[in-house]
């Protein structure tokens, strides 16, 4: 609680030091607040013009060609261009417009003009609304009213070229790519054409050297394998027309103990002579004459019927009249010869496959090398034909983009509120610089009031005494001239009164001119 009151006294002290020095106070709120007052009245008046307009982004053809056409976010453009818009170039190109630059003289002037324009024009906006407000003050109205109108028209023109502006660009770039993929890919056609040309007799139409040969291996062993089918078919019919040969004189053919025994017209006489012979020998003796009679004629059948067997193997069967041959035998012959035939192209076949065969196993030890050249140049034109079938599939889907683009307006402005000609000044504030002026004028005055009662201590109590030098105060005695010292003090108050509220009046009087909104910087000569 002692502190507290040893805090409030000390406040109280300083107090009355700055009481004692309010000549400083005088002095400096006159030096300074009429100074100001006057300053902040000469002030020109500045009028404002602002604009709003809202961006609308949404499209109804972007949903429907999702994965079809070159994605853009028209929110992300027009908040680029938002953050573009006054940079050097285009704050040059409202000064241009609004003729702000004729009114200065000399590069330096310029480029003061165009960093006071890009500092004064002011792009505010909500980015999730896409509402974007400008707005500028200048001391003419139809100035600050052009200047708006000029950054407004740049901010939309800006934006809706900024989209055609990029899909230009990039079309012109594809198709300088694609020239440039074509070109590379005629050459690399004419070298792989020049290339195959050279090694056509190694290297084969489809699949690889390897493979061809075995290819050629293969049809060799199904040529041999149909050689061998077709004699055995050409034997086979051959024996079945011999066969048939033989039956029409008499003769055929009869398995005996696996193998094939010749057969003629005396043996079924042959074999009944014989039984007889058994029966006449159980009966009767070598010597009987019938058993006599029967030998001779078998002995002459036999004679007979190897005189035949002779003949017959000793024809020919192509020797044989045509008029032999029955219908049946003729198809025969038909497709013996037609199987002849074949078996002659097959044995031209076989030899042409293994020349083949061996012509390029003569040629086995230079393969490596040549496909390796051919797997190169194949590599490298795939791939460039890779690069050129992808850059006209972009080059398609960035034309489908620009003309999506230009029948969907995917950016359409409307304006909320158009710049106008301000009728009443937007600034300066003045009320608010009077009273600055007066805070300071006097805060600067008690400043140096205080400073100078520290500098020079100005004792009003026993007790600072007592601080000052450890002694008791046992009284205080008072001044034989009181009544004067207070008069004095009294004049002095009122100096200061006077002195203040003259500043005070002065400070009402302009806060009231302000208020009735009276143009004191046009009636003040300068």
């Amino acid at each position: 609680m002692q502190d507290l009151e040893q805090t409030i006294q000390m406040v109280l002290d300083f107090i009355r030091g700055i009481w004692i020095k309010k000549r400083y106070v005088m002095i400096c709120s006159w030096l300074i607040c009429p100074i100001g007052f006057f300053y902040v009245t000469t002030l020109p008046d500045v009028y404002k013009s602002d604009a709003q307009v809202y961006v609308d982004t949404r499209s109804v053809l972007q949903p429907l060609l999702v994965g079809m056409v070159i994605g853009s976010n028209p929110a992300q453009e027009i908040q680029m261009m938002a953050r573009t818009l006054l940079s050097r170039s285009n704050v040059e190109i409202i000064a241009r417009q609004s003729d702000l630059d004729i009114t200065v003289i000399g590069d330096e002037a310029y480029n003061k003009l165009i960093t006071q324009l890009t500092e004064d024009i002011n792009l505010a906006g909500t980015g999730r609304d896409n509402i974007y407000t400008i707005s500028y003050a200048n001391e003419s109205p139809e100035m600050a009213r052009t200047v708006v109108q000029e950054t407004l028209d740049l901010f939309v023109e800006g934006s809706l070229g900024s989209s055609q502006k990029g899909t230009d660009t990039t079309t012109r770039f594809l198709d300088e790519q694609i020239a440039e993929y074509e070109n590379d890919l005629a050459e690399s056609e004419q070298r792989l054409a020049a290339f195959q040309r050279k090694y056509s007799e190694i290297l084969p139409a489809q699949g690889s050297f390897y493979a061809n040969l075995q290819s050629l291996r293969q049809q060799m062993e199904v040529t041999k394998l149909t050689i061998k089918e077709t004699q055995q078919q050409i034997n086979a019919m051959k024996g079945q027309s011999r066969q048939a040969l033989k039956a029409a004189d008499g003769f055929g053919v009869r398995s005996n103990g696996g193998e094939q025994v010749l057969t003629t017209r005396y043996d079924e006489r042959i074999l009944a002579l014989e039984s007889r012979l058994d029966e006449l020998k159980l009966r009767f003796t070598e010597q009987h004459p019938d058993v006599i009679e029967s030998n001779n004629l078998m002995e002459a059948l036999k004679e007979a019927r190897q005189k035949d067997i002779e003949v017959f193997l000793a024809q020919d069967t192509d020797d044989e009249s045509p008029s032999m041959l029955t219908e049946s035998d003729r198809q025969l012959s038909l497709e013996i010869a037609r199987l002849e035939g074949m078996l002659a192209s097959l044995n031209v076949r076989e030899k042409d496959t293994q020349s083949r065969i061996t012509d390029l196993q003569s040629i086995i030890d230079s393969v490596p090398q040549i496909e390796s050249e051919e797997t190169g140049l194949n590599r490298d034109y795939d791939i460039k034909k890779q690069k050129y079938e992808e850059l006209l599939s972009r080059r398609e889907s960035n034309n489908l983009s620009r003309r999506a683009d230009s029948d969907s307006d995917d950016l359409q402005f409307r304006i909320i509120r158009p710049p106008l000609i301000a009728d009443k000044p937007s600034g300066p504030k003045r009320i608010i610089f009077y009273t600055g002026v007066l805070i300071f004028g006097f805060g600067l005055g008690g400043g140096l009031a205080f400073l100078m009662s520290m500098i020079k201590p100005v004792l009003v109590r026993g007790q600072q005494i007592s601080d000052l030098t450890g002694f008791p105060i046992w009284g205080a005695v008072a001044h034989l001239d009181i009544v004067s010292i207070k008069k004095r003090n009294k004049m002095r108050m009122f100096i200061f009164a006077m002195s203040s509220g003259a500043i005070i009046v002065l400070y009402a009087g302009l806060i009231a001119v302000e208020i009735m909104n009276i143009d004191l910087a046009s009636k003040i000569p300068l």
